[in-house]
């Protein structure tokens, strides 16, 4: 049974550390041994396989902290989603986005849908400034917080 305890210590520690980096799935080999664990549905997946630690703790890919590291070099603001839901970047299928990459919004200005529990929600910029990058894919599942789009700020 002691075993059986520090393998589900271990297992607490990997989930921690995905959460903490905003990982969705981690592979861990060493040896024979191997453990994967997946986090539910996300517009963005990362992957991180990585060696264990004489401490049982994986390390860190590098790639899992480039696009934090991205926006903070050029002061962009992030525009993130308020809920969960589905991510949808125009009114409807046969119409065009609501913002692409270069353009410019106000505060007021609706971005995206985010479809909750069969409820469409309006998502506005709240920031002035021209679209950079648009980080969620359409049609895709967004969890709360997750960045949706990059803004160079007026």
């Amino acid at each position: 049974m002691a075993q059986w305890d520090e393998q589900l210590e271990k297992l607490k520690q990997i989930i921690e550390i995905m959460k903490e980096h905003n990982l969705v799935e981690v592979q861990i080999k060493q040896g024979e041994d191997e453990i994967a664990v997946k986090k539910g549905q996300a517009a963005q997946p990362h992957i991180a396989a990585v060696p264990i630690i004489g401490t049982g703790i994986p390390a860190m890919a590098p790639a899992a902290q480039q696009p934090a590291a991205e926006s903070q070099k050029e002061n962009l603001v992030e525009i993130k989603s308020p809920l969960v839901g589905t991510f949808y970047a125009q009114p409807s299928p046969d119409s065009e986005p609501f913002i692409e990459a270069g353009s410019h919004v106000d505060s007021q200005a609706v971005v995206c849908i985010i479809e909750a529990m069969k409820v469409m929600n309006e998502i506005k910029a709240e920031v002035s400034g021209t679209i950079v990058e648009v980080v969620a894919v359409n049609g895709e599942a967004v969890e709360y917080g997750q960045v949706l789009y990059r803004v160079r700020p007026d």
